[in-house]
């Protein structure tokens, strides 16, 4: 299918792409005509990914071990020779609440969500041009709690920090930062988050749209905001999550 916004030529590295917003986000933007590399943990997942658009490769590889960001980065170069737009989605939760936070467990999510993607960002910064966009997949806003998440939800905080902070220090090279942060969507995660059911349900009634999102919806808005015609749009968390925000 030809692309009528300027992705053919364009190479883009969604991590955390074996399913949910990640799949649907590697799926759009190849079904516009980018050339897309999808990293995960598990190759299984990576595959259905792409077994419907050739022009998604994916790499089974830990974004939050060592090597893994230089072999992220190396591997996209491998593949396309140059790197457009970097989306960090890959993302763990282990929920527990205080008193019962183990360490490790709370060193793994914080590699995963926040380390993995300083270390692939900087390690793809080299090879990203004017014009290339950085999209953080972040999540629940800084001003309220999340019970047993306190881990995860302060991964994710972070990340929006990060995203201001890099949209500063890269304005001048004319590459953009923007956090998507989606309200309650229908992935894995959510189903690993370890919520209740009744949690689940209250926080719908509560949501204005009165739904929980589906990963195309958030695909949309990540694709969008790294579309040329968004080239004003760097330093903002972009918060879709159906009203729960303004709604309190």
């Amino acid at each position: 299918m030809e692309s009528t916004n300027g992705w053919h030529g364009r190479a883009v590295i969604v991590t955390g792409g074996g399913t949910g917003i990640g799949r649907a986000t590697a799926r759009l933007f190849a079904g516009e005509g980018a050339d897309v590399l999808v990293v995960g943990r598990r190759a299984e997942p990576l595959a259905g990914t792409a077994a419907t658009h050739p022009g998604i490769r994916t790499l089974a590889a830990d974004l939050g071990s060592p090597d893994g960001p230089a072999a992220i980065v190396t591997r996209a170069l491998e593949e396309f020779g140059r790197l457009d737009v970097l989306v960090n989605n890959a993302a763990i939760t282990r929920p527990a609440a205080l008193g019962a936070i183990d360490r490790d467990v709370a060193g793994q999510q914080i590699t995963t969500n926040l380390l993995g993607p300083v270390f692939l960002t900087q390690q793809a910064l080299p090879h990203l041009g004017e014009g290339a966009v950085v999209v953080n997949v972040s999540s629940n806003p800084p001003h309220y709690g999340w019970r047993d998440n306190s881990i995860y939800g302060s991964t994710k905080v972070a990340l929006d920090f990060l995203t201001r902070t890099w949209a500063v220090e890269l304005a001048e090279r004319g590459i953009r930062v923007v956090s998507l942060a989606p309200g309650i969507t229908t992935t894995p995660v959510l189903d690993h988050a370890g919520l209740p059911d009744d949690w689940i349900s209250a926080t719908r009634a509560r949501i204005p749209l009165r739904r929980t999102a589906q990963p195309e919806e958030m695909a949309w808005w990540i694709v969008t905001v790294a579309r040329p015609e968004a080239g004003y749009l760097t330093g903002t968390v972009v918060r879709v999550d159906g009203g729960l925000s303004a709604g309190g």
